[in-house]
């Protein structure tokens, strides 16, 4: 598998995916500058990162002008044609934007940014991003936005619950869901989803500032090597 990292204006964590992916991971990983109008190479079997950011300044709405950037277009294709698109934070909100994963992203709760680890649990280990993991051990990582807020109407919600397309929400360090728990006031705690297809997965915690010892925490590479599990390097 191929990885292809499209860089924005204002994008700030793609040389960090490309680190984690390339030689952590031991991925054959490419940067795909927005301006492309394809993806250089990458296939369906293999997966586009949209990386967090500032994409655009965050000028208009988060991820808003970045939707319409030249090389969205092939992202677009891509996820239609069954490719695998990811992405974390500002590329969450892009994918939102841009219609491949329902939902929008809101200002936090508290109309204020918000730095620093969270907990996670995996509400749904059947799809091929958290395949295999452990839906009672909750996982920590960093969040940085202040645009995470996941919204969706009750319709909307229903259908989510219904396609089992909740993969993460927000919880405690003991796996319970709260009000502090849920610090952004997403609905429902959620903190990333797939599309109903399983191959598009968003999400506001940032696992690639989390998949090093050296970082003192590698719980961002567990969830990475759910997916990436056949590529990592001894």
């Amino acid at each position: 598998m191929k990885v292809g990292v499209v860089v924005f204006p204002g994008s700030n964590c793609d040389d960090d995916m490309m680190h984690v992916m390339g030689d952590v991971l031991g991925l054959e990983t490419i940067k795909i500058w927005h301006k492309e109008s394809s993806l250089n190479g990458i296939g369906k079997e293999d997966c586009i990162v949209l990386p967090g950011g500032f994409s655009y300044g965050d000028y208009l709405r988060s991820g808003a002008i970045a939707r319409f950037s030249p090389v969205m277009k092939a992202v677009v294709e891509h996820a239609q044609n069954g490719g695998y698109v990811y992405g974390i934070c500002n590329g969450f909100q892009i994918l939102c934007e841009a219609g491949l994963l329902p939902g929008v992203l809101l200002r936090n709760k508290k109309q204020l940014f918000v730095s620093k680890n969270v907990h996670l649990k995996v509400c749904n280990n059947a799809v091929k991003w958290t395949e295999g993991l452990s839906r009672k051990t909750p996982l920590q990582m960093p969040v940085a936005h202040a645009d995470g807020r996941y919204y969706i109407d009750s319709k909307g919600l229903k259908d989510l619950e219904k396609n089992n397309q909740i993969v993460l929400q927000y919880c405690d360090a003991s796996g319970n869901m709260s009000d502090d728990s849920n610090f952004n006031g997403s609905v429902s705690s959620i903190a990333g989803i797939c599309n109903k297809e399983g191959n598009v997965f968003g999400m506001m915690p940032h696992p690639e500032r989390a998949a090093e010892d050296i970082l003192g925490n590698e719980d961002g590479r567990v969830l990475l090597s759910a997916f990436f599990k056949s590529e990592q390097k001894v």
